[in-house]
């Protein structure tokens, strides 16, 4: 029986147990800067791997080193000049020089168990979409010969493994549970995907040229495109060296330079600015057609009220809305978390429950909701853009279920709402909601 190419939401679980029929050809990346010693004792973990010798290529990655970098034959080396942190782009270098279908991420500083490649590739393998995280731990090689097996010389050795790792693949069940700031708990060192949804996705983004960040933003926009996020705890790779939280020099003002430079890239509650618009919208409301100028009005009005950090789409403005940056007038395709499509005016009533159903969606099973009023007619449709990506990826929006929702407090306006009721706050619904 042939399997289909997708699971509902972030089901990886359905393919507990299911091994590939055919193992793909995959390529480990390995990001290296001046670690001689511990890139020599990755390199020799990689050699002792139980995955077929024939089927998987190394290709060692190096951001600008001084002087020779020594790999073994059989090793693919690309370098880049130096020019600072550039991982992302060196990353994206490594995956250039590959051919294999699936794609594994290591640094060289942390050391693969022999399972390793095997148990983080065999999602992505079954699932074009899976992006899998490993099991980061931690342990002191220092006075380890580079070639011993990574098992004997973590003994006595280890460190303490990242409680607040391990807290969070607990809580949601190895990212079964993952939500829309799950990106957090996608550590670079320790990842691998598709070739197929790496490049759609653009890679990682070169644009990040210090240490920290450009994996939780490669890793939301992967989830944004539609991944299904896993963590493999059975995929270990001992880092040489405490977490970084434990090293002298990590602290407030590198914590602060990640933050405020993903503010702007990922737009989700709880990473956004709380009242600065960002880039890129989180909810987009997309109103089509003509419509009375006071229609238009408390529409509009009532949506931002509800949503402050919204964009409003029109495909025509009346001058009391026309002012606000918050609206666009064009036929655009908007590219939002969420998007909600509208053929008519309606007004929030009831924004916390609007608000609720919008924070949540693309997160579960669910990523297109049908808003139904009393009467049954239509108050439009919400869309995640992890819904939308995936249909458009495989031609079918079963990759996500659809439900139809009785809408509370949003309303069809009429053509001809009392404006003065609406902006006075006074008078009923049938002031200005269609009968």
């Amino acid at each position: 029986m042939t399997r289909r190419p997708w699971v509902v939401g972030n089901r990886w679980d359905t393919l507990d147990g299911v091994d590939p029929e055919i193992l793909p050809k995959v390529s480990v990346i390995v990001a290296h800067y001046e670690q001689p010693a511990e890139l020599a004792r990755t390199l020799s973990a990689l050699s002792m791997q139980d995955y077929p010798p024939e089927l998987l290529e190394i290709v060692v990655a190096d951001d600008g080193s001084p002087g020779d970098v020594r790999v073994p034959d059989g090793v693919i080396l690309v370098r880049q000049e130096d020019r600072g942190f550039r991982l992302a782009a060196v990353r994206n270098l490594g995956v250039r020089a590959s051919s294999g279908d699936v794609l594994c991420f290591l640094d060289a500083d942390t050391a693969p168990e022999p399972g390793y490649v095997r148990a983080l590739t065999r999602l992505p393998a079954l699932l074009p979409e899976a992006v899998t995280v490993g099991r980061r731990r931690h342990a002191d090689f220092s006075g380890i010969a580079p070639e011993a097996p990574v098992l004997e010389a973590v003994v006595d050795r280890e460190l303490p493994e990242p409680a607040w790792l391990a807290q969070e693949y607990a809580r949601s069940r190895d990212l079964l549970d993952a939500d829309d700031r799950s990106y957090r708990f996608v550590i670079g060192a320790v990842i691998a995907c598709s070739r197929r949804l790496f490049d759609e996705t653009g890679g990682f983004d070169e644009s990040f040229s210090a240490y920290g960040g450009e994996d939780w933003e490669w890793a939301h926009r992967m989830w944004q495109a539609g991944a299904v996020l896993a963590h493999v705890p059975t995929a270990v790779a001992w880092h040489d060296g405490p977490e970084w939280a434990e090293r002298s020099g990590s602290g407030l003002e590198r914590a602060n330079g990640q933050t405020m430079r993903l503010v702007s890239s990922i737009p989700v509650g709880g990473s956004a600015p709380r009242g600065l618009l960002s880039d890129a919208p989180d909810l987009v409301v997309r109103l089509r057609g003509a419509h009375a100028p006071e229609a238009l009005f408390v529409a509009v009005d009532s949506i931002l009220a509800a949503f402050p950090l919204a964009r409003v789409m029109l495909d025509a403005t009346t001058t009391a809305v026309a002012g606000d940056p918050r609206v666009v007038v064009g036929d655009e395709q908007p590219d939002a978390r969420v998007i909600w499509e509208l053929d008519r005016p309606v007004v929030v009533l009831e924004p916390a429950w609007i608000a609720e159903c919008v924070a949540g969606l693309g997160t579960g099973d669910v990523g297109i909701v049908d808003l139904a009023a009393a009467d049954g007619s239509s108050l439009g449709v919400l869309r995640s853009r992890r819904a939308m990506r995936r249909a458009v990826r495989w031609g079918t929006e079963e990759g996500f279920t659809t439900r139809t929702i009785a809408a509370n407090g949003v309303h069809l306006l009429r053509s001809d709402p009392r404006v003065e009721a609406w902006v006075g706050g006074w008078g009923g619904p049938d002031e200005f909601c269609s009968a």
